[in-house]
């Protein structure tokens, strides 16, 4: 036995969109026992997984041009408008689980548009909530990850900048000041959730505190990946796993200081689970 001293983060896991969408998702299940969910409810297999068990079934867009009278659920992402106008031509019930703070920004976008401002996105490339961000605006809003992606010399001298909810505050503030000093007239909205940006802080204190840290997060959350890397910098004994099957004992000394953390994606139970495993080690 390693006798290894185990906490978990009680302000890791699911942030309340998150959580909003899954409670929807189980009552309806519960009540029926099938829903359809368009796209993964939330970006970690072994979650996927559970609800997949109790009726959840994952589609896709062109799977939705399919359905007819059937029951689907929005994810916290949100979704363009095309999706809507879909669903009352094929007889479907929405059951619209948006996080809230993607619907404002959503709206606040949509007003800029018809204001026929010049819209930047700060965001990923293909992501769930940009490409319900860019429906708002008729597939014309600009999206760009890095800065390095814009010419600056080309692009308009006064345009409106947002943010993807999840992305980095400072990273969007160095952004805006960056246009702004070569001359581009920026109308700046601050649209990051701080639930999520404030998490920053809040795991390098946490990864402080301990000898080695495992972070528990599904591979294709990319809040996850930021997260991750938040720990590694804080902590260099940091380990990444996506469910307790993949925790090694090498990993550790005996009576070692462990902390489990994880993404907004990640499942109370499943950073239970790790716990568990190390405790057992």
């Amino acid at each position: 036995m390693l006798h290894l001293n185990v906490d978990i983060d009680q302000s890791s896991g699911f942030c309340f969109g998150v959580v909003y969408a899954i409670e929807m998702a189980e009552d309806i299940l519960d009540e029926f026992g099938s829903l359809y969910c368009l796209g993964d409810i939330v970006h970690n297999d072994e979650e996927v997984k559970r609800l997949e068990k109790k009726g959840l079934r994952i589609i896709n867009h062109a799977d939705l041009q399919q359905l007819r009278g059937e029951r689907v659920l929005i994810r916290a992402h949100g979704e363009p408008p095309r999706t809507y106008q879909i669903a009352a031509e094929n007889d479907l019930e929405l059951i619209d689980a948006s996080c809230p703070v993607v619907l404002k920004l959503q709206n606040r976008i949509k007003n800029s548009y018809d204001r026929q401002e010049k819209i930047y996105i700060y965001g990923k490339h293909g992501h769930a909530e940009v490409e319900g961000l860019l429906g708002q605006t008729n597939q014309e809003a600009v999206v760009f990850q890095h800065l390095e992606e814009l010419n600056l010399a080309e692009i308009p001298k006064n345009l409106t900048l947002y943010s993807q909810t999840t992305k980095s505050t400072d990273k969007f503030y160095e952004i805006k000041d960056t246009l702004a000093s070569s001359g581009i007239q920026v109308n700046a909205n601050d649209t990051i959730c701080r639930q999520v940006s404030n998490r920053d802080k809040e795991l390098r204190d946490f990864a402080g505190r301990f000898d080695k840290i495992l972070f528990v997060s599904g591979t294709k959350s990319s809040n996850g990946k930021v997260l991750y890397q938040v720990c590694k910098n804080q902590n260099k004994n940091t380990y990444f796993v996506s469910r307790k099957e993949e925790v090694e004992s090498t990993w550790f000394t005996p009576y070692d200081t462990v902390g489990v953390c994880g993404a907004t994606s990640t499942p109370m139970w499943l950073m239970e689970e790790v716990r568990d495993t190390l405790l057992e080690l």
